[in-house]
């Protein structure tokens, strides 16, 4: 069995995929080592940047596993950046929130990710990128459809 063209290019989208996410990763991270904070702690940190929310909601919203989210938020707990807040939606599942240690720290990331994406993007394509961005959440839109059929 052979692939077809479509599925061929598609399989090559899919592993680029993964090597710009590894690269995104380590960028992030040599962006804010400083601040003694990793990519993930600032996905989990700007998750919520909008307001409190519980761990199985951050992990939706970043499509990461609830134990790993958890696992993140504990150790954002023990280093200040982020608390737990009693839930008057649900007595167990408490909610994340920012400390000012945690505020401070999202509003220096997100300066300095701003300054980053400005430089990056100096030379690319507008039309392009949004074609490639609408192309990508088309493939997402799929896969969540896939996943929630099963």
């Amino acid at each position: 069995m052979r692939h077809t063209i479509k599925a061929h290019k598609l399989t090559e989208l899919i592993l680029e995929v993964f090597r710009i996410n590894g690269a995104i990763i380590n960028t992030g991270n040599m962006l804010i080592e400083d601040l003694g904070i990793t990519s993930a702690r600032w996905q989990v940190l700007g998750a919520l940047k909008n307001g409190p929310i519980t761990v199985s909601e951050i992990s939706r919203q970043m499509g990461l596993s609830r134990q790993n989210v958890q696992r993140i938020a504990n150790r954002l707990i023990q280093d200040g950046f982020i608390e737990t807040i009693e839930n008057p939606s649900h007595r167990r599942a408490k909610l994340c929130s920012l400390t000012l240690l945690g505020e401070e720290a999202i509003e220096e990331i997100t300066k300095r990710q701003i300054v980053w994406a400005n430089k990056i993007s100096e030379d690319v394509n507008l039309e392009n990128l949004e074609i490639t961005l609408s192309e990508l959440k088309n493939f997402r839109f799929e896969l969540e459809k896939q996943h929630e059929e099963k």
